[in-house]
C-alpha cells in the first residue's frame, strides 16, 4: 500500500474526522487499540480436511466480488475468472447488464471463453457452439444432428450475481439466492460511499502460496508485522508498525493503520483531518475480499482456499481514484502497482509459506493471537462462528 505524503485525497470520505482523532491518539501514545484479551487458535482450525471442507461450502454460497465494473465497463466486455477450480465468465451484455456465467458449453463442457476483452460472441473450441455476451446459445453447428432440441434451454447455465458499489458479486451455486446489501449489512451504506464504479482498473495479477487462506487473510489485518517484513518498503516506511484502529460490521472490518505523518497533526493545524490522509483505510468484506484505499488509489486482494487446506489462490489488482488522462500518468499507475504488488508478492507471500510449513507440521497444539492483533482476532471469530469451530 502506498499512500501520498502531501496529505491530498481525492476518494469521498465515508466517515468523520473522529476516526482520525481515534488514530492520532495510539499514535501519540506509541500503542494500537486492542482486544480484551489473547485468543488461542488450535492449529486444526488451519489443516482439518474437514474445515477446510465446510469452509468450501460457506464460500459457494456467499456473495464474492469476482470483477470490478470498471473491468467490464462497457457492452459486450468479459473476463474469465478461475473460481476454486470453476471457470466463471463474466460479461456485460448488449443492454449493458453484467452476467456471471459457469464457463462451461453445453455441448461437451469445453471452455467458450478465455481471458478477457470485448466479443459479442463465445465459440467453443471443440464443436464451435457458440454464446452470446448474454449467455444465449446463437449458433450449432450440424444442427440437424440436434433435432427436437430447444435452443432456448440450452445457454451457459447463469451464477446468481448483483452488481453493487463497484463490483460484480457471484454467488458461485447456481439457482441460489443473492443480496448483496444484506450481505454487506451495516456495512453497506459505507462501502458504497467510496464510489468504486467510477474508479479506472489498472490491472491484476494471480499467484498461489502454500498457506492456508484465512491465515494468509490474517496478515492483512494487522500493522504488527510493517517493521519485520515491509522494513526495507514503501509500505513499512510509511505506516506506522503496530499502531490503529478497529471497527467491526458484523461479519466485515475496517481496520485504520496510522501514517507516519499523523504525530504532526497537533502542530501542523492547517494539515487535513480526513481520515484518509492520515491513515491507511482497509476493508475486509468476509469471506474472502481486503480493499486497501489510499489517496490515489485502492488495492483489491482476493484470497480463496485452493487445493489441501495450507494453500490458496490470491488475485491482487488495484484501481485508480482518478482515471489516467496522459501516458505519464499511466505509467506513474503501474509504478505503484509494481511496487505495491512487490510488497504483496515478494514480502508478504515471501513469508507466509513458512506459516503454512508450521500449519503442515507443527507439533504445538495452539497458536496465539495478541490483544494488538484485534482485527485477526475478528477474522478468526467469524471464521469459527461461521463453521460452529470451537476456539476453546
Amino acid at each position: 500500500m502506498i499512500f501520498a505524503e502531501d496529505g491530498s485525497t481525492t476518494a469521498p470520505a465515508p466517515y468523520d474526522e473522529a476516526l482520525t482523532d481515534r488514530a492520532l491518539v495510539v499514535a501519540q501514545a506509541g500503542t494500537t487499540e486492542m482486544a480484551p484479551d489473547c485468543l488461542r487458535v488450535p492449529l486444526a482450525f488451519y489443516r482439518d480436511p474437514d474445515v477446510a471442507a465446510a469452509e468450501r461450502r460457506t464460500v459457494h454460497t456467499t456473495p464474492l466480488a469476482l470483477v470490478a465494473t470498471s473491468q467490464i465497463s462497457r457492452t459486450h466486455d468479459y473476463v474469465v475468472r478461475s473460481v476454486m477450480g470453476t471457470s466463471v465468465l463474466l460479461s456485460r451484455d448488449a443492454d449493458g447488464v453484467a452476467h456471471a456465467f459457469l464457463n462451461y458449453c453445453r455441448h461437451r463442457g469445453a471452455k467458450p471463453a478465455e481471458g478477457c476483452g470485448n466479443a459479442r460472441r463465445f465459440v467453443c473450441p471443440y464443436h464451435a457452439w457458440t454464446y452470446d455476451s448474454a449467455g444465449n446459445l446463437v449458433g450449432q453447428p450440424g444442427a440437424e444432428g440436434f433435432d427436437g432440441m430447444d435452443r432456448g434451454e440450452y445457454g451457459l447455465v447463469e451464477l446468481p450475481s448483483e452488481e453493487r458499489h463497484g463490483f460484480v458479486w457471484v454467488v458461485l451455486t447456481a439457482g441460489a439466492t443473492i443480496d448483496v446489501q444484506s450481505h454487506l449489512g451495516t456495512l453497506d451504506d459505507e462501502f458504497g460511499s467510496w464510489k468504486y464504479a467510477s474508479y479506472e482498473y489498472l490491472t491484476d495479477r494471480e499467484f498461489g502460496a502454500e498457506v492456508n487462506w484465512k491465515s494468509a487473510l490474517e496478515a492483512f489485518a494487522e500493522g504488527y508485522h510493517f517493521p519485520y517484513v515491509h522494513r526495507n518498503s514503501l509500505v513499512g516506511q510509511n505506516t506506522m508498525a503496530n499502531t490503529g484502529i478497529h471497527d467491526a460490521f458484523g461479519r466485515h472490518h475496517r481496520l485504520g493503520l496510522a501514517l507516519a505523518w499523523i504525530t504532526t497533526l497537533d502542530r501542523d493545524q492547517p494539515a487535513s483531518r480526513d481520515p484518509l490522509s492520515n491513515m491507511a483505510v482497509i476493508y475486509w468484506i468476509y469471506p474472502n475480499l481486503v480493499v486497501a484505499n489510499s489517496p490515489v488509489g485502492v488495492e483489491i486482494i482476493d484470497i480463496l482456499p485452493a487445493g489441501s487446506p495450507p494453500t490458496c489462490a490470491v488475485r491482487h489488482g488495484w484501481m485508480a481514484t482518478q482515471p489516467a488522462t496522459d501516458d505519464a500518468t499511466r505509467a506513474g499507475y503501474a509504478d505503484l502497482y509494481e511496487a505495491v504488488h512487490a510488497a504483496v508478492r515478494d514480502e508478504d507471500f515471501g513469508m507466509l509459506p513458512s506459516c503454512g510449513e508450521a500449519i503442515r507440521h507443527g507439533q504445538h497444539d495452539h497458536m496465539v493471537i495478541g490483544r494488538n492483533e484485534i482485527g485477526v482476532q475478528h477474522v478468526v471469530r467469524t471464521f469459527a462462528a461461521e463453521l460452529a469451530f470451537e476456539l476453546g
